[in-house]
């Protein structure tokens, strides 16, 4: 799915009235099938700009447009469509606590499922070859039927990204998908990410605290700063001085060890700074 902004300003639903918006003036263009990590301190915007890609967020001023249409412009109708081929995780995946591991991944189909299907479903799930095909991508094949109230905070972020995998959607954005994983289960989940995004040429955008794993793992970066966006630039092209401006003041959040200078190429010399 193709994704634009153009000066796009948008304030997060906890935003003050006259407060700033959280995201002022974006302008920024995804090709359908790109791979994107969004990255900045804390507050700088980041799952706001998840959220109005996700057309739950309706922008004060400028336009996003999916597949070059405004979603605020269509009916009520068309825009559940158009909603049912996004797919937004959240860092905290909202599973209900008695529910079976099985039915919380095929959630995931709700969009494209009837209303009688999807309650038949809660008594005899349909697609428990496609859950559990997913869950082992993430290493939790043995949990299909286990209860999620039983699972650790890291399985529970780990069944919300399996969701993902079974989800028909051509545009996925995930919200900090490796807070609750240790550094071998974050590897695994974003090469599944990336590979099932890979599969249906569907175009992924995760909002990411570790930058390491990012550039390792996304060819594109985005960084965002106060609401704007600070650079967009190929992995390969950021440096050390521009992270470090970018977390000025907020180095305790840069996570991982910062790239030595010189072990990166130099970015063009027309690519902005932290401004």
């Amino acid at each position: 799915m193709q994704v634009t902004l153009r000066a796009a300003q948008v304030r997060h639903l906890s935003a003050a009235r006259g407060a700033a918006p959280t995201l002022a003036s974006l302008t920024l263009a995804l090709a359908p099938g790109e791979q994107v990590a969004v990255i900045g301190p804390s507050g700088a915007g980041k799952t706001t700009l998840l959220h109005a890609m996700a057309c739950a967020l309706r922008p004060s001023a400028g336009r996003v447009e999916l597949d070059g249409q405004d979603p605020w412009s269509l009916g009520a109708a068309a825009l559940r469509r158009l909603r049912g081929r996004l797919f937004l995780a959240p860092q905290v995946p909202p599973l209900p606590p008695r529910q079976r591991v099985v039915t919380a991944v095929l959630a995931g189909r709700l969009p494209h499922t009837g209303l009688l299907a999807s309650l038949r479903s809660l008594v005899y799930p349909v697609g428990i070859a496609q859950a559990q095909a997913a869950l082992a991508r993430f290493d939790l094949a043995d949990k299909l039927f286990e209860r999620v109230d039983r699972l650790s905070g890291g399985e529970r972020q780990r069944v919300g990204l399996a969701r993902a995998l079974v989800a028909e959607a051509g545009l996925l954005l995930v919200d900090e998908p490796l807070s609750a994983l240790d550094p071998a289960r974050a590897g695994l989940a974003l090469q599944s990410l990336s590979q099932a995004a890979r599969d249906r040429n569907a175009t992924l955008v995760c909002t990411m605290h570790d930058v390491p794993m990012a550039l390792r793992h996304f060819p594109r970066v985005l960084a965002l700063r106060d609401g704007a966006l600070c650079f967009d630039l190929p992995a390969a092209a950021v440096t050390p001085e521009r992270l470090m401006a970018l977390y000025d003041q907020h180095l305790d959040e840069l996570k991982g060890p910062v790239p030595e200078p010189g072990m990166l190429p130099a970015p063009p010399r027309t690519a902005p700074y932290c401004r």
